[in-house]
């Protein structure tokens, strides 16, 4: 997969999977636009793979804010005139009991992952649409939006509309040669995910293949997704979870 010279933003990336998508997709050539609410993160980040030998550009700010959305992209146009690729990861979980589950919570929830996946689309594609070449889109949706998982049903709702955002924007978008699609990841070490304890322990026991994702197992996924070689897939979901939703025995 060639990715020399790609442009690309990827939210949510100051660690776990959105990390290592940046992390791989610079190894492979692209100039990477890396976000993270966390702006020291970011930059900790982007400083990483700076060191690695990429190209990569700190962008700390909140991935569902429009005001921010919109300088992001124009930051990355300003640039380098181009924008090739946008990896919509930022996302929030909060977990909590359907029949006590604040507003405040799920207001939030909405206003990440869907708010924030919606309108960076948005800004992209007109962005996408101007320069006349197209691009590719993906969406990081879960395994939650297939499959039913206690105390998540605010976060589950919003990655099934994610997949969702994925297939009707085929009809808007493929006239302009940009392509979207969703990645579904099943549990997943990372950063966050590897201090709960037993985590590892008790995915590796409940996942077919007999361990939990790694974030380059996702990374790779979505390097294809993104790259000239899917460029005839559009609206598909890939689920990335090892067969538990295949399975599906609960975790608790």
């Amino acid at each position: 997969m060639d990715f020399e010279n790609k442009v690309a933003i990827v939210t949510g990336a100051g660690q776990g999977i959105g990390f290592e998508i940046c992390r791989q997709l610079t190894q492979q050539g692209a100039i990477v636009y890396l976000n993270d609410i966390d702006n020291a993160l970011a930059t900790q980040a982007a400083e990483t793979l700076l060191e690695e030998g990429g190209r990569c550009v700190a962008c700390g700010g909140d991935a569902s804010n429009l005001d921010f959305i919109e300088s992001l992209v124009s930051q990355a146009l300003t640039a380098t005139g181009v924008l090739n690729i946008v990896v919509a990861n930022a996302g929030i979980t909060l977990f909590g009991d359907f029949l006590t589950y604040p507003k405040s919570s799920f207001q939030k929830v909405l206003d990440v992952n869907l708010g924030g996946t919606f309108f960076l689309t948005q800004v992209a594609a007109r962005a996408m649409k101007e320069q006349k070449t197209g691009g590719s889109i993906l969406f990081t949706s879960s395994v939650t939006g297939h499959q039913a998982h206690e105390n998540l049903a605010a976060y589950g709702m919003t990655k099934a509309a994610i997949e969702m955002l994925a297939k009707n924007l085929v009809i808007e978008l493929s006239p302009y040669k940009i392509n979207v699609n969703a990645l579904a990841p099943g549990a997943t070490l990372t950063e966050r995910t590897g201090a709960e304890q037993d985590y590892e322990e008790i995915w590796s026991r409940i996942t077919p293949m007999g361990r939990p994702a790694y974030c380059i197992d996702i990374a790779n996924a979505a390097l294809f997704l993104v790259s000239d070689k899917a460029r005839h897939i559009t609206g598909q979901t890939l689920i990335v979870d090892g067969g538990w939703t295949s399975t599906s025995p609960s975790p608790f």
